[in-house]
């Protein structure tokens, strides 16, 4: 079974990604988290395959989560989330080998990124 992290410091943003995953993923395990330190606090309990990070969140931001995620679990396949698509976040994200997704996420694009992960 595959597991994905869904990071968020938004309730409504978690539970709508949440929503879009299983809709088009009904046999996936989701976790979610509201920032960086509740994250890597529930891995510590599961080991997920796709994480869904937004970027702007207070304390530690997604980037720097992402980075420490990838450390911790290689194989981890991810995703950045924002509605900052500046230039310089977008090649920041991309040059750590992590998805760039602009928000807002739609149905059409949470397809479309679920179909390029599995």
């Amino acid at each position: 079974m595959t597991t994905i992290l869904i990071i968020d410091d938004s309730q409504l943003a978690r539970n709508m990604v949440s929503g879009m995953v299983r809709g088009a993923r009904p046999d996936w395990f989701i976790v979610t988290a509201k920032n960086a330190d509740d994250a890597l606090e529930k891995v510590n309990d599961v080991v997920p395959d796709v994480a869904i990070v937004d970027f702007n969140m207070p304390g530690m931001d997604g980037l720097n989560l992402s980075c420490a995620l990838h450390e911790r679990f290689p194989a981890l396949d991810i995703s950045i989330l924002t509605a900052n698509v500046q230039d310089s976040i977008r090649r920041k994200v991309t040059d750590k080998g992590f998805r760039f997704v602009e928000k807002p996420i739609t149905q059409d694009k949470m397809r479309e990124l679920l179909a390029t992960i599995a």
